[in-house]
């Protein structure tokens, strides 16, 4: 350090330049030929030293030899006692390992500086020896290493502690396991670092048993802990005992967690309210403790304290508002507060916490000082915003405008479309805003930069335009944009106003004029679907209208494309059919989203990404089926089950679950199994299934060996016998051939033949919704028109196990397997009729639809009318509820 400040004065006062900037390797690697001199020069050596340092840390790579050139000279440091020179080299010895060959030529130096008696020496060459020795060569210096676990100098216990944590990493876990006891030892530490140090390790010993884990809580418990790292660390684990066990079986852990919020540092009372409002399902009342210790924090005179005070409160709003209100006092008082992070988190809690009168005061106390804050904590005051939207539909005037003025203002993509999305969530939501909201989205496209958001907007005034009452002032805005802005944002426009075209029918004629002024445009696809939306139109066919601009058609692009080229690289007399491409995943959504935990990301809040993601599942899915011969000639995967079924109990010896991938005459069943016994080696697993009528089990690809820990595969083939079939429960077997293996290699005893063995495993459902693909018509009316009344089929059902109309749409979804339409599943607050629309397509590419009209009555009661363009689709479908 000293030489750095010398050069930083001399840099200062125009003299000479930093030494360490712009360095080369070669020039370094020669300087540090120093090293080989035969009276060491510790001013000297150092400087060259840090340089070789900074060069491997900037990531200039050395080749082995010049590593291990570098790495000898470096050992003959070993005759200097200068500190920071000798410090300097372990610090080397750690990071030339890496490169270097013949490290363990220093294991002698090291082994003397960790035994001998300079402290100062200790600590760090337990480091450099435990980072370049290997599984083989630990036992030489197990009886120092025990010695240093319990030393009487803190640092060398701390080095050794944490030494032994990385060699747990190295594949000698279980030579450190025999240190234990002097791991326990060391946690009765007087020093605090030693203390946390050694609950970690020995936490780390222990976690793969959850018995162990359980007495090590309860003993540490019992104990006096001096150092609130330790303490911290504890309350993490005794969490994590919690949620593995049931809550009224741990009471004693819940009040430690409730002791700590009367800790004298401040550290281990924020750890145990942070921990106390994150346990799974916990109820307002236990949380209510948490909350008035992180109250008490809000006053407090650090901004650190404060910042994580609020923040937590901020999470715990998110399940709990009634029981954060009582802090709405102090949250207010830190709407002033110099830190903005804190500023802005309060504000957003308070949005969430507050009544519907405060909505206006605090809008206003926002308006003081967003000027102020950057577009990070914009967004997050937006995305409260958002919430308060659904929370009180009845202000949605305040909130419109306000967000109306945001949009107005400077700012960054990212700022903008939180705007957008939260004012496209009103619009959603709340019928009374969806004017309002429509106008103030055409005022911004007006000037929007942002050409994701402008196509966003037009597809949105395409949806919803149509449905207002006065639809014809939207047609100039849209028409703008194809005459000012770049080709995707005029095809978009152009779709948009095909759609108006095709609802409202005094505006035909003028969307016609409109549409053939486009075939002119420079754009080929601005021109194609100009064309296109014009040839349709001028047919004033409903159903051609339907099916080409209101609901287009819905499948996986790289399924089309995957679909084509099979059907190109086999010639065929038949045409190409699209109903042979897989349907595009439509994300969903449930009805009342809450997260598990606080803090944890709500379902349903990124729409895209969900579905984004089931469609890359599924497509994953297909491309690993069809890699298997036996699976080759299946014909296209027509769906998978989105979430695996548990088939057995996490903790048991075999970890089973199940995937459905449905084909049109066949059922693959894909199980994944975990072996968790360490002495045992698994072979040819396999699970055999007893079908139900109509379904036959055809073959099955077994898994040809099975370890401990790794996870394998296994399916079985089911045809349908008669196509007709839909439903059926399966009894599974898991079968496979057991033998004796040793639980450190993992390869069994080579005289150890085996035995067959069996575990019966949960049954498996294939139910109606495991055969229909959910499909979002977006103008729903139009598509029930289309498919028309050749295929119906209507039925009314009393669900007296239903408690109340919500409660009947979120089943009757769930039975058939279908996409709400319209955010029908969205029903009105105290509701007691209601008309739920689906839409989804049956195995084959069969389209259905259905219209049930919901009335509460002694249960609900429910008229359901199902169309399709197959009658046995329809009587499939109806059998869902029945």
């Amino acid at each position: 350090m000293n030489i750095l400040r010398a050069y930083k004065k001399n840099d200062e006062e125009g003299g000479l330049s930093n030494p360490f900037s712009q360095l080369e390797k070669s020039a370094v690697l020669q300087e540090a030929r120093v090293f080989n001199s035969s009276a060491i020069n510790a001013k000297k050596c150092a400087p060259v030293l840090t340089k070789v340092l900074l060069l491997i840390s900037q990531g200039t790579p050395l080749n082995p030899t010049e590593a291990t050139e570098t790495f000898f000279a470096i050992t003959k440091l070993f005759q200097s006692n200068d500190l920071v020179l000798r410090r300097l080299v372990y610090l080397s010895i750690k990071e030339m390992s890496k490169i270097a060959n013949d490290v363990i030529i220093v294991t002698q130096s090291l082994t003397k500086d960790m035994t001998g008696k300079e402290d100062q020496y200790r600590a760090s060459a337990i480091r450099a020896l435990c980072m370049i020795t290997d599984g083989s060569m630990i036992q030489a210096i197990e009886r120092y290493m025990k010695q240093a676990l319990v030393d009487k100098n803190p640092a060398v216990s701390s080095a050794a502690l944490v030494s032994a944590w990385h060699l747990c990493f190295k594949g000698s876990g279980e030579i450190v396991k025999r240190w234990v006891n002097e791991v326990q030892e060391a946690t009765s530490s007087d020093s605090m670092m030693v203390q946390y140090h050694a609950l970690g390790l020995l936490y780390h010993l222990r976690k793969h048993d959850r018995l162990a884990v359980s007495k090590m809580v309860t003993k540490q418990i019992k104990s006096s802990l001096r150092s609130p790292f330790a303490y911290c660390f504890l309350i993490q684990v005794a969490c994590r005992v919690l949620e593995d066990e049931e809550r009224n079986q741990s009471t004693m852990l819940y009040d430690f967690l409730d002791t700590c919020l009367r800790h004298k540092s401040e550290m281990v009372v924020y750890e145990a309210a942070r921990a106390m409002v994150n346990l799974k399902n916990v109820t307002a009342k236990e949380v209510q403790p948490a909350v008035s210790v992180l109250q008490m924090f809000l006053t407090s005179t650090k901004p650190t304290i404060r910042f994580a005070a609020v923040k937590t409160l901020n999470r715990v709003a998110m399940l709990h508002p009634d029981v954060v209100t009582s802090c709405n006092s102090d949250l207010e008082n830190l709407i002033s507060d110099s830190n903005r992070s804190i500023a802005t988190l309060a504000i957003t809690t308070l949005l969430k916490t507050g009544s519907e009168t405060s909505v206006e005061r605090l809008m206003k106390q926002i308006n003081t000082f967003m000027s102020e804050i950057s577009d990070e904590f914009k967004t997050v005051v937006v995305e409260a915003i958002q919430s308060v939207c659904v929370k009180f539909p009845r202000k949605h005037h305040t909130l419109m405008g306000f967000l109306s003025g945001m949009l107005r203002e400077e700012g960054g993509f990212e700022y903008k479309k939180a705007i957008v999305n939260t004012i496209i969530t009103m619009i959603e939501e709340n019928p009374e805003a969806k004017e309002s909201g429509l106008s103030h989205l055409c005022e911004f496209i007006e000037d929007c930069e942002y050409v994701e958001l402008a196509t966003r907007i037009l597809h949105l005034l395409g949806m919803e335009g149509p449905r207002t009452p006065k639809p014809y002032k939207y047609i100039r805005f849209i028409y703008n944009r194809v005459l000012l802005e770049s080709p995707p944002v005029r095809a978009a426009a152009v779709t948009s106003l095909a759609k108006f075209g095709a609802s409202c029918d005094d505006l035909l004629p003028s969307i016609i004029v409109l549409l053939d002024r486009c075939l002119m445009d420079s754009d080929d696809e601005v021109r194609d679907r100009a064309l296109l939306y014009l040839e349709v139109l001028k047919q004033k066919q409903r159903a051609l209208s339907s099916a080409y601009i209101l609901n287009p058609l819905s499948v996986s692009i790289a399924g089309l494309e995957r679909a084509l080229v099979q059907y190109c690289s086999q010639p065929q007399d038949d045409p190409f059919d699209i109903k042979t491409v897989p349907i595009e995943a439509t994300p969903i959504t449930a009805m009342t989203v809450a997260p598990k935990s606080v803090g944890e990301p709500t379902p349903g809040a990124s729409v895209q990404k969900t579905g984004s993601a089931v469609s890359s599942t599924q497509e994953i899915y297909a491309g690993q089926l069809a890699a298997i011969p036996q699976f080759a000639r299946l014909g296209p995967l027509f769906k998978s089950s989105e979430k695996p079924v548990e088939l057995t109990e996490t903790e048991t010896e075999y970890v089973v679950r199940c995937v459905k991938h449905v084909f049109p005459k066949h059922v693959v069943f894909q199980f994944d199994v975990t072996n968790t016994l360490n002495d045992q080696l698994l072979e040819n697993v396999r699970v055999e299934m007893e079908a139900p009528d109509n379904f036959a089990v055809a073959t099955h690809v077994p898994i040809p060996r099975l370890p401990y820990g790794q996870p394998g595969t296994t399916y079985t083939l089911v045809a349908m016998e008669n196509t007709n079939a839909v439903s059926g429960t399966f009894l599974n077997t898991l079968k496979f051939l057991v033998k004796d293996c040793d639980p450190t290699t993992g390869e069994p005893d080579s005289e150890d033949g085996g035995f067959d063995d069996e575990y019966v495993l949960e049954n498996v459902d294939v139910v109606v919704a495991d055969h229909v693909q959910r499909v979002l018509k977006p103008n729903f009316a139009a598509s029930w028109d289309e498919v028309g009344e050749e295929n119906q089929v209507e039925e009314t059902f009393v669900l007296t196990a239903m408690k109340d109309v919500p409660d009947a749409v979120k089943q009757i979804t769930g039975f058939m397997g279908m996409q709400p339409c319209e955010r029908s599943d969205k029903v009105e607050e105290g509701g007691t009729s209601h008309t739920l629309l689906l839409a989804g397509v049956f195995r084959g590419g069969v389209d259905v639809l259905v219209k049930a009209r919901l009335a509460r009555a002694q249960g609900v009661t429910m008229k359901m009318a199902v169309r399709s363009t197959d009658m046995h689709a329809c009587e499939v479908i109806a059998s869902a509820v029945g």
